[in-house]
Formats: structure tokens, C-alpha cells, sequence
């Protein structure tokens, strides 16, 4: 009796903390496979960058982690700190994106077709005299739940983020908002491991990927319907010193062997 008693207590602790139990709850747009798949697709084609492996992540719309990925051949493959941004920008971009109708007071302006935002967007915003200074401070990561549990199972479908709430603001390329085929955000991805730059085109293919890109109509500040939430590269040099000046208040720096974001798949 006492064996059996034991048993079903630690089968029931087992299902209360395995990741499993999570990643079966149809909250989460995305599992670990797909996640894989479409990030070693995507780390394939011309980036640009240092051609490093990647970490990548995806949030549900409730900020908790749904499923972690990278593209070496194990953990030890791709810049250990990563990992924890991948999910930091993931946390940015489903915090900061918005789908149509989200804008309660009836008066238009963005809130009507919603605002997609990538972490890309915000890097201008925050710096000093930008209209989001002081962002990348709010929401601080969960240390504890962003480096617990053995690193062995980190990008694996047991990695120890899986289910929990990490948080994060990060302003540089390589988080996005997904969106499904209603133009609802359902959760962000994020990617990280090369230069900024390189981080937004591998987010932005394991988006298309992942078939979450359906944002066409949907508000951004790029300036290209077809491409709303595209990193921008439009900083000038300060000519006072300092951090460059984006001519329209979101753009990112220029990186080492930087790509072509224009010929980015466009979006749904």
C-alpha cells in the first residue's frame, strides 16, 4: 500500500513540474520541433554577420517560455549567454506588439490596426532623449528561472525555461511578434547569437518558418506595408557626439557584414 502511495504521489509531482505538461497546453503556438527546424532552416540561407549558431525562443501570449532551440550540434555550440537573450527578446516582442482593434478609445491612430514592434524598432526609443528612454530597465529578467536546471537539457524540449515567465527588455535586432492568420499576436520568438543585425534576419526567416508572419496591414514604423516591423537603418553620426540620430526615432546601427533587410520575405 505504502509503495503504491508513493508512486502516485511522485507521478503527480512529476506531471505538476515536467515541461511536458506545459507544451501540450494549446496556449503554446509553437513546439520545440517546429522551433528547431525552422531556426536551422533559417541559420542556412544568407544572413550576413559571423555565421555563428543561434539560439532561439518562443513566448506564448502569456510571456511564458513555450519552447527553446539552437542550431549547433549541442549547448556548447552557440554563445552560452544567448540563450537567456533569446528569451529576453522573445519576453520584447510579444510585451510590445499589438494586433488590430486594440485600441479602446475610438479615436484611430495606431491602436485601430494594431502596432508591430521589433526589438530592432526600440534601440533608437531608449537611448537617451528618445521617446522610450529607460524601457530596457522595466521587466528585468527572472535570473532564476532563466539559468536553473542542468545545462545539458538547455535547447533541448526539457529545457528548465520551458513554462516559466523569464521577462526581459531587449532594444537590439532579433525579437518578433507572432502573429496568426486573424492578425492576433499570440506570442514573440526570439533569436540571438550573431551580430544584432544578423539575429533580426534569422528571427524574421524562422517567422515566416513558423507561419506566424500574417501582420500584412497590421501597423509598424519601417515604413513599408509589406515589411512593417523591419529593423531600419537610418542612423546618422551625432554631429555633438554620442549616439547617432535616427531620422524617424526607431532605427538600429549598422553591423559587421551587414545584410540586405529588404530582401526579407514580406509578410502575410
Amino acid at each position: 500500500m505504502n509503495r503504491v502511495i508513493v508512486t502516485a504521489v511522485l507521478a503527480a509531482t512529476t506531471a505538476l513540474v515536467a515541461p511536458a505538461a506545459f507544451a501540450g497546453n494549446t496556449n503554446c503556438p509553437v513546439s520545440q520541433a517546429a522551433l528547431a527546424s525552422a531556426l536551422a532552416n533559417a541559420v542556412a540561407q544568407n544572413n550576413g554577420g559571423l555565421q555563428l549558431n543561434m539560439w532561439a525562443t518562443v513566448v506564448n501570449r502569456e510571456g511564458r517560455v513555450c519552447a527553446v532551440a539552437y542550431s549547433g550540434a549541442n549547448f556548447q555550440s552557440q554563445w552560452p549567454g544567448s540563450r537567456a537573450i533569446s528569451a529576453q527578446k522573445a519576453n520584447t516582442a510579444n510585451d510590445f506588439n499589438l494586433g488590430p482593434n486594440s485600441n479602446a478609445s475610438g479615436h484611430g491612430g495606431f491602436g485601430v490596426a494594431g502596432l508591430a514592434l521589433s526589438t530592432a524598432n526600440l534601440y533608437s526609443a531608449v537611448q537617451p532623449g528618445g521617446s522610450l528612454y529607460g524601457l530596457q530597465h522595466s521587466n528585468p529578467v527572472d535570473t532564476r528561472d532563466a539559468y536553473e536546471g542542468e545545462a545539458d537539457d538547455f535547447g533541448t524540449y526539457d529545457d528548465p525555461m520551458v513554462g516559466k515567465r523569464v521577462g526581459g527588455v531587449n532594444v537590439f535586432g532579433g525579437g518578433l511578434g507572432l502573429y496568426a492568420h486573424d492578425h492576433s499576436v499570440v506570442g514573440g520568438v526570439g533569436v540571438s547569437g550573431d551580430t544584432s543585425c544578423t539575429d533580426h534576419e534569422i528571427a524574421w526567416r524562422v517567422r515566416n518558418a513558423l507561419g506566424f508572419d500574417h501582420l500584412k496591414g497590421v501597423n509598424g514604423v519601417s515604413g513599408d506595408p509589406t515589411h512593417p516591423d523591419n529593423i531600419i537603418y537610418d542612423i546618422k553620426p551625432n554631429p555633438n557626439g554620442g549616439t547617432g540620430v535616427s531620422a524617424g526615432g526607431f532605427g538600429h546601427p549598422t553591423c559587421i557584414n551587414t545584410a540586405d533587410q529588404t530582401k526579407l520575405p514580406p509578410v502575410e
